[in-house]
């Protein structure tokens, strides 16, 4: 493999200068710039990140840790930060936790031998990041963590207004006529799922409506989590009307179930999601969500992260990106009938 010193024997030239062409570290003459230039063409000569990083304390390299690889809403938000540092010179390495602590204690240690200049996080169940960010800073590497924070984070975050949009969600089913509202959130530890939550009691404590606590069902950010908590929601005496999911994978999980049931969406019961994403439009029926923007939250974080690494000592940034409704055919005007179930029984009377 090609290395200066060859590119040096090759343009008759100092291996200080072939450095300072490369690293734009002082002035060379244009014919001998030309020069080294051509040698490293010709020979495919490609720079050590790992060695520039050495003399620099830092590469171009920053590392993103996000939960769950399989999770249509990431990719989006993987994009929008790579989209930002690629146009400013720098390389996203991607790790997946699989929402597993361990695992993601294991990659903040190993990332950090890559020197990198900043490190952007959506935190694993249970995280705990205050050490390893003190760590990283002491490093001179700034930390964002975005979607979701661990406890007692003070460092730069970006997220949604996730309270903001569950309110929001619960009112337009309240306003169709729902008064057996269903939650299933994510897990609780989690500050988005508990946002949500949050989000979804407030509307309906605003609107004077009973929410007993078996019509909150807490389970993981998953379409088996939604089916199981969706077959619970189901068997209760009377069952809900409508049911708000943390996100649109619990949502696929509660479509599913519902149609496993022999029941039918919106007419018996109406369904809301949380973070729009692709499939929400093409799902039978189509699915009304709470729409974030996972590009937007990407690329908010990694022009955080750039400042920091520009220099910006400032305090803490918090940035929080606005929600907005997608109406679609998942929700619709409560049956009249007491229940989905009696009325399903009376149809089935019906024909006999």
């Amino acid at each position: 493999m090609a290395n200066m010193k060859d590119i040096a024997r090759i343009a008759e030239v100092s291996l200080g200068t072939v450095s300072h062409v490369l690293n734009g570290t002082a002035g060379v003459r244009e014919p001998v710039r030309r020069r080294v230039l051509e040698v490293v063409r010709s020979i495919g000569y490609q720079p050590s990140q790992l060695a520039r990083g050495l003399r620099r304390v830092q590469t171009n390299v920053i590392g993103m840790i996000i939960p769950d690889i399989t999770n249509p809403f990431f990719p989006a938000v993987v994009r929008g930060a790579e989209d930002l540092a690629f146009s400013n010179g720098y390389r996203l390495i991607l790790c997946n936790t699989d929402n597993d602590h361990s695992k993601e204690l294991a990659h903040l240690n190993e990332l950090r031998t890559f020197l990198p200049a900043g490190l952007i996080v959506i935190p694993s169940n249970f995280s705990d990041l205050t050490a390893q960010a003190q760590s990283y800073r002491a490093a001179g590497a700034g930390v964002v963590c975005i979607d979701r924070l661990p406890k007692g984070w003070d460092g730069d975050s970006v997220t949604a207004n996730n309270q903001s949009g569950a309110y929001r969600a619960t009112q337009h089913l309240i306003k169709m006529g729902h008064k057996r509202l269903a939650v299933i959130t994510g897990p609780l530890h989690l500050t988005n799922a508990e946002e949500r939550l949050n989000g979804f009691k407030q509307a309906v404590e605003e609107a004077g409506l009973e929410l007993p606590p078996e019509y909150v069902q807490e389970t993981t950010f998953d379409k088996q989590g939604g089916a199981s908590k969706t077959k619970l929601l189901l068997r209760l005496i009377p069952p809900p009307t409508a049911i708000s999911a943390g996100n649109d994978m619990i949502a696929l999980g509660v479509l599913t179930a519902i149609r496993e049931a022999g029941l039918r969406c919106p007419d018996e019961v109406s369904v809301m999601g949380f973070d729009d994403l692709d499939i929400a439009e093409i799902t039978n029926p189509a699915l009304s969500s709470v729409s974030q923007s996972g590009y937007q939250l990407g690329m908010t974080a990694a022009r955080i992260l750039l400042e920091r690494i520009a220099g910006d000592s400032g305090p803490a940034k918090h940035v929080v990106i606005e929600t907005s409704m997608k109406i679609r055919d998942s929700v619709a005007v409560p049956v009249l009938a007491a229940s989905p179930r009696s009325a399903r029984a009376t149809k089935i009377k019906s024909k006999r």
